[in-house]
């Protein structure tokens, strides 16, 4: 195995070959700087190089997977710096999406705009009852910018996507599943298990 650790994520591989990124800032619900989303992506190539046979994408704490881009450092963004944010969501978005392993998301709390989209991006979904989902971003005036436009109705159907995308629903772990968002729910305490097993 090997494991390290920056500011914002935790990464290990266990002796099975599982990776499992972890965004470690449960104060701010694991929202994502731009310095998150590099730490993810030289995760991703720690993962990929370690030959990890899953990888597991997860939030610290029991309140959030990822509430999201974090709005408080979006909005001392000039413009050309906000260019360079949505790009990079958009590359770790893809990376997750292209990652040689099968991806997991472990759903266990908020997971909404940007967390969201890391989510639609992995090839399982994987909701604790507590989760809350939501392409939220029409709150900010804005849209989903890192793929969520076209995996969220790849995943759902246009209709249910469009909805989510243009009103900003946010939906529990048991309408997600039954919309095709999540393949799972499963208890909390058993949460971590269930992740384990698969």
């Amino acid at each position: 195995g090997a494991s390290m650790s920056r500011d914002t994520i935790a990464f290990d591989v266990d002796d099975r070959g599982v990776a499992t990124i972890t965004v470690d800032r449960p104060e701010q619900l694991n929202a994502l700087t731009a310095e998150t989303l590099e730490a993810i992506e030289d995760a991703l190539g720690e993962a990929a190089d370690h030959d990890a046979r899953v990888l597991v994408i997860a939030g610290a704490g029991d309140d959030a997977f990822v509430a999201g881009a974090d709005i408080s450092h979006m909005v001392d963004l000039s413009t050309p710096e906000a260019q360079a944010y949505a790009e990079l969501g958009h590359r770790v978005a893809d990376a997750i999406e292209t990652f040689p392993a099968p991806t997991i998301a472990a759903v266990d709390g908020y997971a909404f705009g940007g967390g969201c989209e890391l989510a639609l991006a992995c090839d399982l979904r994987v909701a604790a009852e507590s989760a809350v989902l939501g392409q939220t971003e029409i709150d900010l005036g804005i849209i989903p910018g890192w793929g969520g436009t076209q995996r969220l109705p790849a995943l759902v159907g246009d209709e249910v996507a469009r909805r989510l995308i243009f009103l900003g629903e946010r939906i529990d772990a048991t309408e997600a599943a039954e919309v095709g968002f999540v393949g799972e729910v499963v208890a909390g305490e058993e949460f971590d298990d269930r992740i384990d097993e698969l």
